[in-house]
């Protein structure tokens, strides 16, 4: 019998990205690149310890954004031409490389690869949220949610109507997709202040992720740390990341996946390789991009100088990384259990995007961590949130303090000179939304749907993304202009509305464009 437990959490999130307005996008290519490097070997990883009977328990959050661009039909469609596109690349670099024994390998690896995720993706007809609803349903994985487009909530100028119907319309969306209400809630970028544990309350979700310093200064000080989670007054559970098994998969200078024996993700034949070749498989105005295709390792040294990857040590360097993993842990569980009237629990999230993307050994990481918590040891067992409720269902009753899990653990991140500028919008916005929904208390026809549309766009506005990627300096012009457009879009309708004139013909375009949540009811801001 297992002395204390690890909670695996994987956080899988993308902003809200589609473009019905051109035959392509850049930034879709986030999500094509996600579901190809993380959601599918996610799953497969899944289905093959299910197929092993393997006893494994995780929890992986889905947001409302990346769940509405799994189910469109256009992104879909997208992704279909997408992989193909990636088969034929694979097809000719085992032509062009037959004749090199450095790459000849890899590149049979990778077109090996990408029929494996067409297959899998085509088994789900396209939608891989029934992947994951059949791993839920199996037992073995707990699909949560987060906040409807990912915001972060202590920003949010404690507009507790806007704050509602990020949580109202994520609870709805989940509960359309998986058949039942969700369990847990991810706050975008862990961003807690209390009281939001109310609205979790409200939609019937019993348990919520912070990060470390939110419990340790609770209110109350915590008995047993970040290891058994606090009851907030309301009854909602939250849970404290630990640090310690962060540390080792996230941290720049002790983290796993910079081992140099590992894949590297920059050096890929998107750029290496003659413009000519590899120009039908970049984007089509000839700017360079990832195509997916590496043949490197991360190496010590510059990027000119990388080694050619070999995919056997890298799976014998994840085997020791999970074995090391496994057994910290057991020293963890060992060294708290002395001193607690309860099994530890050991919370550990991540972004998902890091297992298989960033990191591309992370899924093999994260099947062989499973594997020997299951087979080489009985110190610890793999736990969900809810499963850790229902064998300790009385625990401390104390408040978290306001944090996050960004830089600085506070707002820092989201709110500095290169984007405190969008904040004045999104806090006007949300009064006129609460205005709005007051004034039309109960509108239909065209104001209805531009009452819905503009709640839309200001939830748009509202992802911590766009923040996010201007502080962090990767594609500023886009995250700005996507900004700017939700602004100009709810304020266009909001005039339409109060002056009596919807435009009819804009809020069509706007409604392609902006196409998610088409359950959501505008007047959930009236509250």
């Amino acid at each position: 019998m297992a002395h204390g437990y690890l909670a695996l959490v994987l956080h899988a999130h993308l902003p809200f990205v589609r473009h019905p307005e051109a035959p392509s996008y850049m930034e879709e290519e986030w999500l094509f690149e996600a579901i190809t490097e993380t959601y599918v070997p996610m799953l497969r990883t899944f289905e093959r310890l299910v197929h092993d009977n393997v006893d494994f328990r995780v929890t992986v959050s889905l947001s409302p954004t990346l769940l509405s661009m799994l189910t469109d039909s256009l992104l879909q469609q997208r992704y279909a031409s997408k992989i193909e596109r990636l088969i034929e690349l694979a097809e000719l670099e085992v032509q062009r490389t037959r004749h090199d024994p450095r790459f000849r390998g890899l590149a049979r690896m990778y077109l090996d690869r990408f029929h494996e995720v067409r297959d899998c993706w085509n088994r789900y007809d396209r939608d891989l949220t029934r992947g994951f609803r059949a791993m839920q349903e199996a037992g073995k994985v707990e699909v949560i949610t987060c906040t409807a487009t990912h915001p972060f909530i202590p920003l949010l100028d404690r507009n507790w109507a806007a704050i509602r119907a990020q949580v109202h319309v994520a609870a709805d969306l989940y509960e359309r997709i998986f058949g039942r209400r969700t369990l847990g809630m991810w706050l975008g970028e862990c961003g807690y202040v209390p009281g939001v544990d109310e609205l979790l309350r409200e939609e019937g979700i019993r348990y919520f992720f912070v990060d470390t310093h939110g419990i340790l200064f609770a209110d109350q000080r915590p008995v047993y740390g970040v290891h058994a989670p606090l009851y907030c007054r309301t009854g909602v559970a939250a849970f404290g990341r630990d640090v310690d098994s962060s540390k080792q998969v996230w941290s720049s200078r002790e983290g796993y996946p910079g081992d140099p024996v590992y894949r590297d993700f920059y050096r890929d034949i998107g750029f290496d390789l003659d413009q000519a070749y590899i120009q039908p498989y970049i984007h089509p105005d000839g700017i360079r991009t990832y195509t997916g295709i590496k043949y490197f390792a991360i190496t010590h040294g510059k990027l000119q100088d990388k080694r050619p990857y070999v995919p056997h040590d890298a799976w014998e360097r994840a085997n020791e990384h999970a074995s090391h993993f496994v057994h910290n842990r057991e020293q963890q569980v060992a060294s708290l259990r002395s001193h607690m009237d309860r099994k530890p629990i050991i919370v550990a999230p991540y972004d998902a995007e890091l297992f298989g993307h960033w990191w591309y050994e992370g899924p093999t990481f994260l099947e062989l961590t499973l594997r020997k918590l299951h087979g080489d040891q009985g110190m610890v067992a793999p736990i969900t949130p809810s499963g850790y409720l229902a064998e300790y269902p009385t625990n401390q009753v104390s408040t978290p303090c306001a944090s996050s899990w960004g830089a600085g653990g506070y707002g820092e991140y989201w709110c500095n000179g290169t984007n405190a500028w969008v904040y004045r919008h999104l806090h006007k916005m949300g009064e006129r939304m609460v205005e709005l929904a007051r004034r039309f208390p109960s509108a239909d026809g065209l104001e209805r749907r531009a009452l819905n549309q503009a709640g839309r766009e200001l939830m748009l506005a509202q992802a911590s993304d766009w923040a996010f990627i201007m502080r962090s300096g990767t594609t500023v012009p886009y995250a700005t202009r996507r900004t700017n457009e939700h602004i100009t879009r709810f304020n266009r309708l909001y005039e339409g509305l109060t002056r009596g004139g919807v435009d009819e013909g804009y809020l069509g375009e706007v409604e392609r464009r902006d196409n998610l949540f088409p359950d959501l009811d505008y007047r959930i801001y009236a509250t």
